[in-house]
């Protein structure tokens, strides 16, 4: 293991500044919890002011010890944390822990104290847990490095799951959780401000930990998601599933950009796509970020294209529950088909056609659900099989799980829903690793978040963040060209110049062609169904009267003329840089449809043609050009190439912030865009 890694989660000693005599206060309990967990590692408490903490021997300083520490926990006020820093560095010691809070998260003030801890890292080996950090845990060695007072209670059981938070307290309540499931921890980190090391980059540090098998992630912000992605396509890579809860799914959290791709996507949104495009599975139910990891594990990346869920069940009201929440989450729940239900009743199972196989109270016997099990998990339909069990969970729990135990052995996923409380059979799957769950939410939230995960995809080189410039329309059209993105033809013309004789045939849309002025429409900017030489020179100096009215000081020399495309649908294709996730890609429906339907798919950048054409199945709205019903078809193909093409903006070596086709025409065969708009970094 790295350097980073030994000290974060195999010290050989720890020291302990600003250590207190009363182990019930925040700053003895690290002292207190090491000493009850066996650590087995040297204990250094440091208090200028006692010769003794806890009756152990206490030194007056760091630089007073008998050696340099591993690591060191800062548990004094936030006023001295610096000094203390600044002593960790001179010393050479590799990890430092802050537990004070004052920091970024109270304004300018605290922000330039946050400032002052890098400033002091800056060219050193030593690296920086936090601040607002409540500490480090490693139950496989007793390493109890916390204040959190959840610590308190029965030592937290070891297993192969690690757990990296935001959130100090959320360590706590995951362990309690945990301790009630019977499920164990490799490693909890509370990360604070990350104002050096970030989540990403700690549990980076402990992908080649042989004791690890997952993760899982408590996320409050999108903070150095560049190292976040970076961890999650090398856990991926090692087999190793990670599973996240993030704050931030209402409206109220949403970005306002320039552009319709920004007020679209979202901040939501694109932190969505982005965990996906990790391939990390994304909760949204508490419950579901314990209970997910075994389903992650037997759930290959490599098959997620497809979520087809087969459920048998001994109690067909746990069954709707289950079948209803996988429905609000567009989990496809597959009915067995007539060769699957005669291959069950040719077993003796009594089978019914059905959205689900209801073995009623002959489920309750070994035999009857062995059989059905065993047909179900081999049927073609299903990708995974999902068992609800009813009382006899409860009331004959080694009977019950018997069957669930051998079938879930197989190459197929199954998981297990208990309806009643149930805490030995749930014990009893939890330690065979078979993926259970105690409630109809958590269970569908967990399946449908396995599925939802992409291949993970490396992360793209960093570009931080840049002022911007706009781009004239004609220009922005000269990028799409060199993206062989279609668009409509176009001419530029000057108002200062004579009317030359177009290439193109009546009636012709007339439009300002201003880098100074993005959007044309609120300029009075765009005159529509213009039907001859004529009435095209009256609407050129209407266009430039009305966008010198809007917009006196911009610069109004050209205008842009271009033949009417009708299509058979319109589509909006935005990319943006977003400051955390990267490059992204979005498509929803265009035009009016906009505002109206804010229906839309989002994913990192660039996607290939084949995830162009998920994201069109995405958008609803867009299946209106499918041709169904007799109405004309649109050529969704094209529409797919063209956002594929058009996501290639991230490889590009010109910096484009940002950048739209609003509409973006589908026509029977091929796309034309009819309006673009493009943001290039300043410099």
């Amino acid at each position: 293991m790295s350097r980073l890694a030994d000290a974060l989660m195999r010290p050989r000693s720890v020291a302990l500044v600003g250590a207190s005599d009363d182990p019930a206060k925040t700053s003895g309990r690290p002292q207190r919890f090491l000493a009850e967990s066996g650590y087995a590692g040297r204990v250094m408490p440091v208090n200028p002011g006692r010769a003794t903490v806890q009756g152990q021997q206490a030194w007056p300083s760091l630089a007073a010890l008998p050696e340099v520490p591993d690591h060191v926990f800062i548990l004094s006020p936030t006023d001295s944390v610096a000094a203390a820093l600044g002593e960790c560095v001179r010393l050479g010691v590799p990890l430092v822990t802050v537990l004070a809070d004052g920091f970024s998260e109270e304004g300018e003030e605290g922000r330039s104290r946050e400032q002052e801890l890098r400033a002091l890292l800056e060219g050193s080996r030593t690296r920086l847990v936090g601040p607002s950090s409540i500490g480090v845990v490693n139950p496989r060695n007793g390493l109890l490095l916390t204040a959190n007072a959840a610590f308190a209670e029965p030592q937290a059981r070891d297993g192969r799951v690690f757990v990296a938070s935001h959130s100090g307290s959320m360590i706590g309540a995951l362990v309690s959780r945990g301790r009630a499931r019977g499920i164990g921890f490799a490693g909890l980190v509370s990360v604070g401000n990350e104002a050096d090391l970030s989540l990403g980059e700690i549990c980076e540090a402990t992908l080649d930990d042989e004791g690890i098998d997952g993760y899982l992630l408590f996320l409050e912000s999108m903070r150095h998601a560049h190292a976040l992605h970076r961890f999650a396509a090398a856990a991926a890579a090692r087999g190793k599933p990670v599973v996240a809860y993030k704050l931030g799914r209402s409206e109220a959290a949403a970005r306002m950009a320039v552009t319709h791709t920004g007020a679209l996507a979202g901040e939501d949104a694109v932190a969505d796509a982005f965990l996906k495009d990790c391939g990390i599975a994304r909760v949204g139910v508490l419950d579901a970020l314990l209970e997910t990891l075994p389903l992650a594990r037997r759930v290959s990346l490599r098959s997620v294209r497809r979520s087809r869920v087969g459920v048998v069940t001994t109690t067909g009201g746990g069954a709707a529950m289950a079948v209803d929440q996988l429905g609000i989450r567009g989990v496809t729940v597959e009915p067995p088909s007539e060769a699957t239900l005669a291959r069950l009743n040719s077993a003796g199972v009594k089978a019914r056609p059905g959205t689900v196989l209801d073995l009623t109270l002959a489920g309750t016997r070994a035999e009857v659900m062995s059989a059905a099990l065993d047909v179900m998990l081999s049927a073609p339909e299903f990708d995974l099989v999902l068992a609800t069990i009813g009382s006899s969970a409860r009331l004959q729990p080694e009977l019950a799980v018997a069957p669930l135990l051998r079938a879930g052995k197989g190459e197929k996923p199954l998981a297990v829903m208990l309806v009643p409380e149930a805490p030995q059979a749930l014990a009893t799957l939890t330690e065979a690793g078979i993926p259970s769950f105690r409630s109809p939410e958590s269970c569908a939230d967990a399946i449908a978040a396995v599925f939802a995960r992409r291949p993970a995809r490396p992360p793209l080189p960093h570009r931080s963040a840049a002022a911007g410039k706009s781009l004239s329309e004609f220009d922005a059209y000269a990028l799409l060209d060199s993206l062989d993105v279609p668009h409509a033809p176009a001419v530029k013309l000057r108002f200062d110049e004579p009317l030359p004789r177009l290439p193109f045939e009546y009636p012709v849309v007339a439009k300002i062609c201003s880098a100074d002025i993005q959007h044309k429409t609120e300029a009075g900017g765009v005159m529509l169904g213009i039907r001859d030489e004529t009435s095209l020179r009256d609407a050129l100096q209407q266009l430039r009267a009305n966008a010198l009215r809007h917009a006196p000081s911009a610069n109004v020399e050209e205008a842009l003329v271009q033949p009417m495309v009708a299509g058979v649908a319109e589509a909006l294709v935005g990319y943006r840089v977003d400051a955390e996730a990267g490059p992204i890609v979005m498509v929803a429906a265009g035009g009016i449809w906009t505002e109206l339907v804010r229906e839309r798919s989002v994913r990192l950048a660039p996607v290939s043609v084949e995830e162009a054409r998920e994201m069109v199945a995405e958008v609803r709205m867009l299946q209106a050009a499918a041709g169904r019903r007799g109405q004309q078809a649109g050529d969704l193909e094209a529409l797919a190439q063209a956002i594929a093409a058009f996501s290639q903006l991230a490889t590009r070596a010109e910096h484009v912030l940002e950048a739209e086709i609003n509409p973006l025409k589908i026509l029977p065969d091929g796309v034309a865009a009819v309006d673009a708009l493009v943001v290039v970094a300043a410099a």
